[in-house]
């Protein structure tokens, strides 16, 4: 009887394990937006100069806030986490995808296009594009995001001289 209880719990334990879903995969490493050419921000000047507006593929519409700092897109984002429509960030953190019942950045035109290959700066926050993916986060602790038609996802912050959870140096053990 003793034989038959264990072999049952085994065999139950052994399905719930095997019925577990798997964890998701991490998304991949974001390409290095610092390897882009850098263009002039004065040429993307809107709004009086308070802000850096800019246009990237899939004719979303992307902004740099001279005042607040804050950064972010707004359109029809490809492959984004629960079909947001926008995403911001802002100069330190995390960003984040939202869904918004009007858009963010609204222009007469679309913004002048940042070309593919190309980067544009304000303070610690840098956005640019290889032509087909966008890439923004900022320098303080690399919080940023990914638009891209393969999985648009948040640059979670991760920056060693923040984030010491012990004493010491974290370059050496």
């Amino acid at each position: 009887m003793i034989g038959l209880v264990a072999a049952g719990a085994m065999a139950l334990g052994g399905s719930a394990v095997a019925a577990a879903e798997p964890e998701p995969a991490p998304p991949p490493p974001a390409p290095n937006v610092m390897a882009f050419n850098p263009v002039a921000p004065s040429d993307f000047a809107q709004q009086n100069g308070e802000i850096y507006a800019f246009a990237v593929p899939g004719d979303l519409a992307c902004v740099l806030s001279r005042g607040t700092g804050s950064y972010g897109c707004s359109g029809a984002i490809p492959a984004a986490p629960n079909a947001a429509n926008v995403v911001t960030g802002t100069q330190q953190g995390p960003a984040g995808f939202a869904n918004a019942d009007r858009p963010l950045y609204v222009f007469e035109t679309l913004p002048k296009r940042l070309e593919p290959g190309t980067r544009i700066s304000f303070r610690n926050v840098t956005c640019g594009t290889d032509g087909t993916n966008t890439i923004c986060n900022n320098s303080y602790d690399g919080g940023g995001f990914v638009i891209s038609p393969a999985g648009s996802f948040v640059i979670e912050p991760n920056n060693p001289l923040l984030d010491r959870p012990k004493s010491g140096n974290p370059y050496f053990n």
